[in-house]
C-alpha cells in the first residue's frame, strides 16, 4: 500500500521549511517501519523506491517545483531508473534519505537519491524524470524557466550521462 500518511506528513512539514536552491541536497530523517519490510526482515526493494518518491516530493516542494506544477497544471513522471542496493535497512533502524537534482539534458531531468545509515550508504538511485503537460513531456527549458533557472543545466556527472546513453541503446518494446 502506498504510504499516503507519510506523504501527507512530508508535504505538510516541507511546506513549512525554507526554500532551497535547485542544486542543494535535501536530507530527510526516516525510520524503517514494520510495513516497510519483507520476508527477509529488511526494507523491501520496492518500498525503497516508494520512499524515494517521498524524497522527490519533499525536494519538489522546497525548490518551488510543486508550486509551478500546480500553477501550470503539470505533472511528474519517472522515465527510467537504476538502483544499487548495498546494505540492509532493518525494522526500526533510522536512516537519512538524500535527494539531489543533478541537471537536465535535451529531454529529461536527472536526480540522485540515497539512503544513509550513519556513514554507510545503503542504496543509491539515479532517476530520469520528466514534467508532463497534457500527457506529453514539457520542454525542459520551459520547466527550468518556470523555476527561475536561467541558462543551461550544469553538466551532468559522467556516470549519469553514460547511463543515459547506454539506456538509449535498449530495444523498445522489449523482444519477449
Amino acid at each position: 500500500m502506498y504510504p499516503f500518511l507519510r506523504l501527507g506528513s512530508v508535504m505538510l512539514r516541507e511546506s513549512r521549511l525554507p526554500s532551497m536552491g535547485i542544486y542543494d541536497t535535501h536530507k530527510m530523517s526516516m525510520t524503517c517501519l514494520p510495513v516497510d519490510i519483507d520476508g527477509f526482515m529488511e526494507m523491501n526493494n520496492g518500498r525503497i523506491l516508494t520512499l524515494f518518491d517521498l524524497g522527490r516530493f519533499a525536494l519538489s516542494i522546497r525548490i518551488g517545483l510543486m508550486d509551478v506544477l500546480k500553477q501550470q497544471k503539470w505533472g511528474l513522471v519517472v522515465a527510467g531508473s537504476t538502483v544499487r542496493y548495498r546494505s540492509r535497512i532493518t525494522p526500526l533502524q533510522k536512516f537519512e534519505m538524500r535527494t539531489r537534482f543533478l541537471g537536465w539534458d535535451e529531454r529529461f531531468f536527472y536526480l540522485e537519491q540515497a539512503m544513509w545509515r550513519g556513514d554507510t550508504c545503503c542504496n543509491h538511485a539515479l532517476l530520469r524524470t520528466g514534467v508532463t503537460a497534457n500527457g506529453r513531456l514539457a520542454p525542459v527549458d520551459d520547466v527550468a524557466k518556470a523555476l527561475g533557472v536561467e541558462g543551461e543545466s550544469r553538466p551532468l556527472p559522467a556516470w549519469a550521462t553514460a547511463w543515459a546513453e547506454a539506456d538509449k541503446t535498449r530495444i523498445w518494446p522489449p523482444e519477449f
